[in-house]
């Protein structure tokens, strides 16, 4: 079977066909970093991080780019509102830069915890200023834009409305008519801004000299020109989150399109849908209430819980988010664990359970199935070649499943522990569970077992068989 994907421009299922196999660009839209990533960011790199694992699963040779937005996106999303960096910056006392490689340097640290293979490079906005100008230029020469007070902009009136309008499914005339708004010196409602001029030169931290005057790049050219320059004028697929589709996708594809003459610019687009909380509401750092995945580790939740979370929905379905579902894919992910560390390697692998998970995954990444696959191998006890198997099939899953849990319980916490199994060996309840409680308040539990104790630190277990320190 090979490999078909959702492809949002079509909504249908295409078979995959890279533009230069067996090479295969991806592309995905990347954090802008003026604050810490919650979990409902994260979870649209472990959907690229998976598309990609397929990819290179199914023999393709993947080059893989992530913007980083530190210059140019506005707090409203589009062409108005303050920088989020610079607003950042002046409100935590720092320097654009400082800010940017401050939760850059975090966000970085949240894919390695979740094993989230790096791309092949981190493009970011204001190490490419260069290159946004001469596609702005080009634009310029083929008369797609025009100037304002405050930038140079792009005017969509230039293109056919069924172009622009394609990928989002949008209906313009409901848009124009829906105006609500004052759209200033925009010629259309759906321009957008190439290159913004600063307000007072001089007094943004970053800022550069252009051929139409000192300003920064607008949001949408970043991500066009910092593509093409590494994956060329046309290339296979573009990732992202839905909330992307009706704008800064949209005008990514009439801008490039528009510049290079090619269409399609990106041949599969494929967009990740929402983490929600039970009400259907997105998690979202203007709504407030979001969770890092380090406060998600402070409550008990490994990286690898989270991951495994996340691919038992389908990448086109709404996550739904709960401490509920979440324990109940923390049980799962323990239990699995706990049942691949006694299989030993027989130096086989099973070609029909391989057969099965490939059918799954090459179903547009339909991996909730996948994992179906591999708990009916864990669970049938006739079959061989378990452990290589495994170790192929997390290859895709990226969900660490033969790696042994390596947990240091400090010396004062072990001294304790022992010291509370003198107590209940003598009977003396009293003091083991004072102890037990003092344990307790240093973070960490024990469980009493036929075998020792165990003591658990963020719900995971370090053994201490026969009380053997």
């Amino acid at each position: 079977m090979s490999l078909k994907i959702y492809s949002t421009l079509s909504r249908k299922k295409e078979k995959f066909e890279p533009i230069n196999p067996p090479n295969v660009g991806l592309y995905t839209c990347g954090p802008t970093v003026y604050w810490y990533q919650h979990i409902g960011n994260l979870k649209a790199y472990i959907f690229a991080d998976t598309l990609k694992r397929i990819l290179i699963y199914d023999g393709y040779k993947v080059k893989h780019v992530i913007n980083v937005t530190d210059v140019g996106h506005l707090t409203s999303d589009e062409d108005t509102g303050e920088d989020k960096v610079e607003k950042a910056a002046k409100r935590e006392g720092k320097t654009a830069e400082e800010i940017s490689k401050y939760y850059f340097d975090l966000f970085e640290e949240d894919l390695s915890k979740l094993n989230v293979i790096p791309p092949f490079v981190w493009s970011w906005a204001t190490k490419h200023i260069k290159e946004q100008i001469e596609l702005i230029k080009t634009l310029e020469k083929k008369s797609y834009t025009y100037r304002t007070s405050d930038g140079i902009y792009f005017d969509t009136s230039k293109i056919n409305p069924k172009d622009y309008a394609r990928l989002g499914r949008l209906d313009l005339k409901g848009l124009e008519a829906g105006k609500r708004i004052d759209i200033g010196e925009k010629k259309n409602k759906t321009d957008f801004a190439l290159w913004k001029f600063s307000e007072k030169p001089g007094v943004r931290q970053q800022e550069w000299d252009s051929p139409w005057g000192i300003g920064f790049p607008g949001w949408h050219i970043e991500c066009s020109a910092m593509s093409m320059k590494y994956l060329g004028e046309q290339f296979d697929i573009h990732t992202g989150g839905e909330e992307h589709i009706p704008v800064h996708h949209t005008n990514e594809i009439a801008q490039s399109e528009c510049a290079t003459g090619k269409k399609p610019w990106v041949k599969y687009w494929m967009h990740q849908r929402w983490l929600v909380d039970e009400t259907g509401e997105k998690m979202s750092k203007s709504k407030g209430g979001i969770l890092t995945l380090s406060e998600l580790e402070r409550k008990g939740y490994s990286p690898m819980v989270y991951r495994y979370f996340v691919l038992g929905t389908h990448y086109r379905k709404p996550l739904y988010f709960s401490f509920e579902k979440i324990d109940s894919a923390k049980n799962a992910y323990e239990r699995l664990k706990n049942i691949i560390a006694e299989i030993e390697d027989d130096g086989e692998l099973n070609k029909n359970y391989l057969k099965e998970f490939q059918n799954a995954i090459d179903d547009d990444l339909n991996i909730p199935e996948a994992l179906q696959v591999l708990w009916k191998l864990i669970r049938d006890e006739n079959a061989k070649g378990k452990y290589r198997t495994i170790k192929k099939m997390d290859g895709v899953l990226g969900l660490k499943l033969l790696e042994k849990n390596n947990i240091k319980i400090p010396g004062e916490i072990r001294t304790l522990a022992d010291e509370r199994e003198k107590y209940r060996k003598n009977k003396n309840w009293k003091k083991a569970d004072e102890l037990r409680e003092k344990i307790k308040s240093l973070g960490y539990d024990i469980l009493d077992g036929k075998e020792g104790w165990e003591i658990k630190i963020f719900k995971e277990t370090f053994r201490n068989p026969l009380n053997q320190v």
